[in-house]
């Protein structure tokens, strides 16, 4: 069987592999991190996983902990008005329910499962300069590592990349002890706060290294207040800013945050990066090629929640692609009809999230009709799921109008 290898252990990289593993092929994974280093390290991202996503893990038998995680049945969404009030507040279902699984559990329980299912891992960091003399090993290469060195392999496409700057300020802190919503006590949901200048604050339901939880999770905008993290604060104070961000610009979520600890001392994260498509091929110096996947070519902001879906998305992608393949050569062609073919989901999850993060003017009336109408707010949410939705009426602002109009009609009948 055709021999694989995949250099990057994350939601694609392992999703890969893993499924590859199922259908037969001889992979070996390079990770620069042991399943031990990866529990004990930091904080990797948030990583709310919806419907789609999660199918795709089930079908490999890949949901270790879907028992344990809380399930996610809603997205609630709440403005902020000029006076720090609410001005709009609602809570949709999800349709199939919803996961985060803090990626030190999943990572490190993925290697695992991969090296029980007789998997070859290699733990070691690769640099351009190894991949030459590894390329010739293997019929096909992956390049799965979204950060460091061999991301230089691939050009940034202008064509679809129209930032060059980070357009959030990250922040994130893992935590146990925060409380329900009063208004929905049994609702478990993602909600989604907007500040209108300022930026946005998602609290996810999740799974960590200590149990279920709770993840804050701050998008700022570039030099407001949210941007405040450059002196890299430690866990202790990087929560206390946090909450008290919480209670200067988001009031009605801070009394449930009240009690809030951190998980661990490792469970906090700020930083940022520019929303990037990349060209999917990189040429070694040796002349060998290789093939990038998920955050190497398409990194959006989380504003969206898309970063682990579209990982998912396009190790699903590239899986069937490689299975239909056969043993005819994984030649430059064969790549770049791989990526197009994954494009042609992921760029509906790119328009989106380049989309809210300078929102339209029309944005407002959608997130008002969804206040009033269920059907719209579910249309909206489902959107988390299948981005590709929104592109018959979102984007565009008579289209989004006069699917309002109708749904208001409808609802009145």
């Amino acid at each position: 069987m055709r021999k694989v290898l995949i250099v990057g252990a994350g939601q694609a990289g392992l999703q890969l592999g893993l499924s590859l593993q199922a259908h037969g092929y001889t992979v070996t994974i390079m990770s620069a991190r042991t399943p031990e280093e990866l529990r004990s390290g930091r904080v990797m991202s948030t990583q709310c996983m919806f419907g789609p996503a999660l199918a795709k893990e089930r079908e490999y038998e890949l949901n270790l902990w879907e028992e344990d995680t809380p399930k996610i049945t809603g997205l609630g969404v709440s403005v902020a008005g000029p006076d720090g009030d609410r001005v709009l507040d609602w809570v949709a279902p999800t349709g199939e329910f919803a996961q985060s699984v803090d990626q030190r559990v999943k990572m490190a329980g993925w290697l695992e499962l991969f090296e029980d299912r007789g998997g070859t891992v290699v733990f070691h960091g690769v640099a351009t300069s190894d991949l030459d003399s590894l390329a010739r090993l293997y019929d096909l290469v992956v390049i799965a590592a979204g950060k460091g060195e061999l991301v230089q392999l691939f050009d940034r496409d202008p064509e679809f990349s129209p930032f060059t700057s980070p357009q959030r300020a990250l922040s994130v802190a893992y935590v146990h002890g925060v409380g329900p919503r009063p208004e929905h006590p049994e609702t478990i949901a993602v909600r989604f706060n907007a500040m209108p200048g300022v930026g946005e604050l998602f609290m996810i339901p999740g799974l960590t290294l200590s149990g279920p939880c709770d993840i804050l999770f701050f998008e700022g905008i570039p030099g407001g207040p949210l941007d405040c993290w450059q002196d890299r604060p430690g866990p202790r104070e990087h929560l206390d800013r946090m909450l008290d961000l919480i209670r200067r610009y988001v009031p009605w979520e801070y009394g449930r945050c009240a009690a809030a600890e951190l998980t661990d001392d490792r469970a906090t994260l700020a930083g940022g990066y520019a929303p990037v498509v990349r060209r999917p091929i990189g040429e070694l110096p040796g002349g060998g090629l290789v093939l990038g996947m998920a955050d190497v070519v398409v990194a959006n902001d989380p504003i969206t929640g898309q970063g682990s879906n579209n990982a998912s998305r396009c190790a699903a992608s590239y899986l069937d692609s490689i299975v239909e393949h056969g043993e005819q050569p994984f030649d430059r062609a064969w790549m770049e009809q791989t990526f197009s073919r994954y494009w042609a989901e992921a760029r509906h999850a790119t328009t989106w999230t380049n989309t809210m993060l300078h929102p339209p003017a029309h944005l407002p009336e959608i997130l008002g009709a969804a206040s009033r109408s269920p059907a719209v707010a579910a249309r909206f949410v489902a959107g988390f799921s299948d981005p590709a939705g929104l592109r018959d009426w979102f984007f565009d602002a008579d289209k989004a109008r006069a699917y309002l109009a109708s749904a208001a009609t409808e609802q009145a009948v």
